[in-house]
């Protein structure tokens, strides 16, 4: 389960502070129950706040997501520099790309809010998925360097890689791990997968 946020903003009153705690919860269990689709409404109602405090604290989906997923994903990129001192570049990016896929199935649905906020320079969670996407280029260019993983392959290409895998594996759980098996074995260099000739 992805971490939240839990910090407190300055000046920030208890009431307002208790009521930004009360959203986060409902809409935790809201998405993980009905998908990030869920309604704001009813999150609201659930928290036992109006639809004012929740766009308060919240003006837009993308902002609530950001707050209940941006410690987690923040932790990727964290993962990553670990990740770029190990011996072994192409079991880094393995390792790395297993729990980009593993988060983008936090909740129903999310794996379309994170592909559409990264289109979005405007969007909550903009800086933060593109920060994760810089971490997963970080560790395949190093791979690549290594020599193991194909050089055709970029950033952008990667998160949608990450994306697809995430996508079908939530809709057919049995077949999670041979997709993400699939995707590493595609990407691992041979010769005549380069994308050249």
């Amino acid at each position: 389960m992805a971490q939240r946020s839990t910090q407190t903003r300055p000046g920030e009153r208890k009431d307002a502070r208790r009521n930004y705690e009360r959203l986060l919860t409902a809409a935790q269990a809201a998405f993980a129950e009905d998908g990030v689709g869920a309604s704001l409404n009813d999150i609201a109602r659930t928290a036992g706040v109006g639809n004012v405090t929740l766009y308060r604290h919240f003006p837009t989906r993308q902002a609530l997501l950001e707050a209940l997923l941006g410690e987690s994903l923040r932790g990727l990129r964290t993962r990553s520099d670990e990740l770029l001192a190990s011996a072994s570049p192409h079991e880094a990016l393995t390792i790395w790309l297993a729990a980009a896929v593993e988060h983008a199935m936090t909740y129903r649905g999310l794996v379309d809010a994170l592909v559409d906020s990264l289109a979005d320079p405007a969007s909550d969670l903009y800086a933060t998925c593109q920060a994760v996407k810089t971490a997963g280029a970080q560790l395949l260019d190093r791979a690549q360097r290594a020599g193991t993983a194909r050089p055709d392959v970029d950033a952008s290409a990667l998160f949608s890689l990450v994306a697809a895998v995430a996508w079908a594996s939530e809709r057919t759980p049995a077949h999670g791990d041979q997709l993400l098996a699939v995707m590493l074995d595609g990407l691992r260099y041979r010769a005549g997968n380069s994308g050249q000739g």
